[in-house]
């Protein structure tokens, strides 16, 4: 048989090997998909609640820490001195002291609960520079926030007076008692301006029994560190402890406590 001669089985594979290939069968018809549920309203709807139930808890608990905090007499003087009404007001001039210019902050009022805080932005608003003077007229006050303000005050290099400023620009004479004194006690150098007093006593404490000798003495000990540590006498304890009213110290006791530093010359 010649090899040009054809048949029905020419060029189709024989054996296992050569089954013809058989197309896969069609993929079977999907179904139409259904509804699509709106799952981002209900989401965001699930969400709005729980933050506004998470914000009305939140207040909740901070208004009824902040009512807490507020019953309590200490809590409440302070919020008022910081946010309602400052016990302290200032003013700044550039006023003439010992034959030269310089800036000056007149602080006046009682010391508040919340008078450091107050006093570092009067500070930071008046723009005082290292040798300039925060002139004081107070009756004392807080002992706490006094001690603070005596720091600054020297962590800033001031130094201070004792008076207030009049409307022509001067500083003029005024008395600096109790809690004070210890402001006055921060400033590097301390003016003593003549006619002007300052006024020590007795500080008490509000426990009573073994705690308020316990509180007392920790009361003097913090005094004690804290005026060493400024340059005064611990002398000046003496005269504190020796009496409940206010003792007005004459000028001869100030400089020798070493309370003034710097005595002014009489006008």
């Amino acid at each position: 048989m010649d090899d040009d001669q054809t048949s029905p089985d020419r060029g189709v594979a024989k054996g296992p090997w050569g089954a013809p290939r058989i197309a896969p069968p069609p993929h079977p018809p999907q179904a139409a998909p259904g509804p699509v549920k709106d799952v981002s309203r209900a989401a965001r709807h699930r969400i709005g609640l729980s933050s506004i139930l998470f914000a009305v808890l939140m207040v909740a608990l901070v208004g009824g820490r902040a009512y807490k905090d507020l019953s309590r007499p200490e809590a409440w003087a302070y919020w008022r001195d910081a946010y309602l009404s400052p016990s302290l007001k200032s003013s700044v001039a550039d006023v003439e002291i010992d034959g030269r210019k310089r800036v000056t902050l007149a602080v006046s009022g009682k010391i508040g609960a919340a008078a450091a805080t107050w006093f570092r932005t009067a500070l930071d608003d008046a723009k005082l520079s290292a040798g300039d003077v925060v002139a004081l007229s107070s009756p004392g006050g807080n002992l706490d926030q006094a001690l603070i303000i005596g720091e600054m005050i020297r962590a800033r290099g001031l130094a201070t007076a004792v008076g207030t400023i009049d409307s022509l620009g001067r500083l003029t004479p005024s008395y600096c008692a109790s809690a004070c004194v210890f402001v006055f006690a921060g400033g590097k150098p301390r003016l003593g301006l003549d006619g002007s007093k300052l006024g020590v006593h007795r500080f008490t404490t509000k426990a009573s029994g073994s705690d308020a000798v316990a509180d007392a003495q920790r009361t003097t000990g913090f005094i004690l560190s804290y005026m060493t540590r400024m340059g005064v006498s611990p002398s000046i304890l003496e005269l504190m402890t020796a009496t409940g009213e206010i003792r007005w110290l004459n000028e001869a006791q100030a400089t020798d406590l070493e309370l003034v530093t710097e005595p002014l010359p009489r006008s």
